[in-house]
């Protein structure tokens, strides 16, 4: 369901997006809104899952996790209980990230695995990720550095 947003609403999201450790009256200040109503606001945008969660984003490697990988993955049959069983499956994983069911590749999904170096990744992949049920085939890439890392969501074609 799409939420109509104002521009405090924009305001207040720009702002939590480069820093959601913010107090309310820093924030308030910083849109044009007293405490009460920057706070209301705040609330209804979390109501309304416009806002999902707000987290702490770790570094990897300054954690000891090295090596992050991006894998595609394979799927022998396209039937919604194989499916199911990885989501399943792969969620329990907690070196995936991130894992995503694409299209436009030759591969069903999308993960994000970060761990401390390749012996782990072969771990994680011959010990966990192949041995999913329906899982054909795995091919895997390396990051060797970010050049773009955000998790804002571009706000600026609101009207």
């Amino acid at each position: 369901m799409h939420v109509e947003l104002d521009r405090f609403d924009i305001k207040i999201l720009q702002q939590l997006q480069q820093d959601a450790s913010i107090s309310n009256q820093d924030l308030a200040d910083r849109i044009g809104l007293t405490a009460a109503p920057c706070s209301r606001r705040v609330k209804q945008l979390l109501d309304s899952g416009v806002i999902e969660r707000q987290v702490v984003r770790v570094n990897e490697r300054k954690v000891g996790l090295n090596l992050i990988a991006l894998l595609h993955i394979i799927m022998d049959k396209h039937i919604p209980e194989r499916f199911e069983a990885f989501e399943t499956a792969i969620a329990a994983i907690p070196e995936v990230m991130e894992c995503y069911l694409i299209t436009g590749h030759d591969a069903d999904y999308q993960l994000k695995v970060a761990v401390a170096d390749m012996d782990s990744y072969h771990d994680i992949l011959l010990g966990k990720i192949t041995r999913i049920t329906g899982v054909s085939g795995v091919k895997s890439s390396f990051i060797m550095r970010k050049v773009v890392d955000t998790t804002a969501v571009p706000l600026h074609y609101i009207r």
